[in-house]
């Protein structure tokens, strides 16, 4: 069963309920559970979708709607029945949803809690293609378009152009135009919000971020944790009141091994998904260690193999608020086997 992020879930051998918050691996999520706000990684196995999704106490609502595509082979398209609630808005995205047919549905996808005017135009060599404008509701997906795999080699491009409806009309237009490679184009997939199933994504507009979120959003524990851990700024007349932290940060290793042979014993004994959990464990809780004593720059050590840790790595730093940059480049002591994290 495919759970997206921002999933609502309820565990089989329990009662508890919670959102999914990052996809750690195929068979692996870390799940933030409603009530305590335990956020705790779980197999897919021991999981299923909640009847009701709920966000604090209000629904999420999705809505995908189809709109008609002058293409004589465009398939009338199921409504997306999923629970799913948005952890955090992104904007206006496009999404290439991939068929059997060897064709790919357009979709522009608006996570945000405000309604939009929109105007799509796809074409292919230069000429003028597939075209449609209308409205773009809040938290939905919209069909705009179809495009065949064979287009990727006629240079095709996209132009998109959005306003937001608000009480006093119609906000300044935002445009974007994209030129599809094919080589970048199948380089990744990611599931995609609402849609909840995996497509080629891109990001058209960010969210204003005056706008309220799409939903009511909890404060999860990772911001929970950063927010008291965080330290206050104080003045000290001599270096006798210096704070823990300041003892703390001069002993604090700036790398860390994840090695599950570094982490633990029995290594030999586990597959690959308590593997990975495990090394994404320490690797949270070093993390969150750097924050708190104010260290500046940690190289995280994974290896390279088939780039499992360090793309499941690359994904939490992304979600950090507190990492300033990071990169995964060669090193004379690591050479590409570690990620250097510069930390704000």
């Amino acid at each position: 069963m495919l759970f997206a992020k921002g999933s609502r879930v309820r565990l089989k051998h329990s009662s508890d309920t919670g959102v999914v918050t990052e996809v750690l691996d195929k068979e692996l999520l870390m799940v933030c559970l409603d009530g305590d706000q335990l956020e705790i990684p779980i197999f897919t196995e021991d999981l299923e979708r909640a009847v009701e999704a709920t966000h604090g106490n209000a629904k999420a609502k999705i809505i995908v709607h189809e709109t008609p595509v002058k293409q004589a082979d465009v398939r009338a398209t199921q409504t997306v029945e999923t629970q799913y609630a948005i952890l955090k808005s992104v904007g206006i995205q496009l999404a290439f949803d991939p068929q059997t047919d060897s064709t790919f549905r357009l979709y522009l996808i608006n996570d945000t809690n405000q309604a939009y005017v929109y105007h799509f135009e796809f074409s292919c060599a230069g000429k003028p293609g597939q075209g449609n404008h209308g409205k773009l509701p809040p938290v939905s997906a919209l069909q705009v378009g179809i495009m065949r795999t064979d287009d990727l080699n006629d240079q095709p491009e996209v132009e998109v152009k959005c306003s937001r409806i608000t009480t006093e009309g119609q906000g300044p237009e935002m445009r974007k135009s994209l030129k599809i490679k094919a080589k970048k184009f199948f380089s990744r997939t990611v599931t995609a919000p609402i849609l909840n199933r995996q497509v080629h994504l891109y990001r058209l507009f960010d969210r204003n971020e005056k706008d309220p979120p799409a939903t009511p959003e909890k404060e999860d524990l990772k911001t929970y944790t950063l927010r008291k851990s965080a330290p206050t700024l104080r003045s000290f007349s001599n270096l006798r009141n210096l704070p823990h932290e300041v003892a703390e940060l001069a002993h604090f290793a700036p790398e860390i091994d994840l090695h599950i042979e570094k982490l633990a014993p029995n290594a030999r004994k586990m597959n690959n998904s308590e593997i990975l959990r495990i090394q994404l464990t320490h690797f949270e809780s070093y993390m969150d260690k750097a924050y708190r004593v104010g260290a500046e720059r940690v190289f995280v050590i994974h290896g390279v193999g088939k780039g499992k840790l360090r793309d499941a790595i690359a994904g939490r730093l992304i979600e950090m608020d507190f990492v300033k940059t990071f990169e995964n480049k060669y090193h004379p002591r690591y050479g590409f086997g570690a990620t250097e994290i510069t930390l704000r």
